[in-house]
């Protein structure tokens, strides 16, 4: 994949955007883990950058709180959190926005944003994504805490089903409108 200077300018944007949502988080349930809006904004860049620019948006924000910038949760950094109960849901940031924006693509010159297909498309891409953060997240948080698989769902996943579908909802029409933006930036002369 040929990254030009405009497309890095996107992947290093939606990496401050996914660090600045750490700012937005509300603790809840017995381990701690917050509510968050960096897993929307993780998803996000995956809808509007593709598989790629997700990807290395996400792995920006991981490498920026492992050098230790506060940009985990609770403006939290450095490794020890990366390597905490909580850093499945770090690494799966990254997991998710690869595999969302591969379904998502990348975005296209004449793309219509809000065509069924493209809803469709990215509804699937954002479900896909959500849904990806919390694989790697449970089995690091069942390893380290060595709770049960229900007691680690019960804890890490069920309290945030409905936040999660809310973001889910806003994310899906915010990337429609976002690709079009980053599609007449993205199109190589080539193309």
């Amino acid at each position: 994949m040929k990254i030009n200077n405009t497309r890095f300018v996107f992947i290093v944007l939606f990496a401050a955007i996914i660090c600045a949502g750490c700012f937005i988080a509300v603790p809840i349930g017995p381990g701690g883990i917050p509510i968050v809006m960096q897993n929307m904004f993780a998803v996000l860049a995956a809808l509007t950058l593709g598989g790629f620019g997700g990807f290395f948006s996400g792995l920006l924000f991981v490498a920026a709180g492992a050098l230790g910038l506060p940009v985990f949760s609770g403006g939290a950094g450095g490794i020890a959190r990366l390597l905490g109960p909580t850093g499945g849901f770090l690494i799966g940031y990254i997991l998710a926005a690869l595999v969302a924006g591969c379904i998502a693509q990348k975005p296209r010159a004449g793309e219509k944003a809000f065509s069924a297909k493209n809803i469709v498309k990215l509804s699937l891409a954002s479900l896909a994504g959500f849904t990806l953060i919390y694989v790697p997240g449970i089995l690091r948080f069942m390893q380290l805490t060595h709770r049960s698989f229900s007691a680690s769902i019960a804890a890490c996943l069920i309290p945030f089903i409905p936040g999660d579908l809310i973001k889910l909802a806003l994310s899906v029409p915010l990337a429609a409108k976002l690709r079009t933006v980053a599609a007449r930036y993205f199109t190589d002369k080539g193309e």
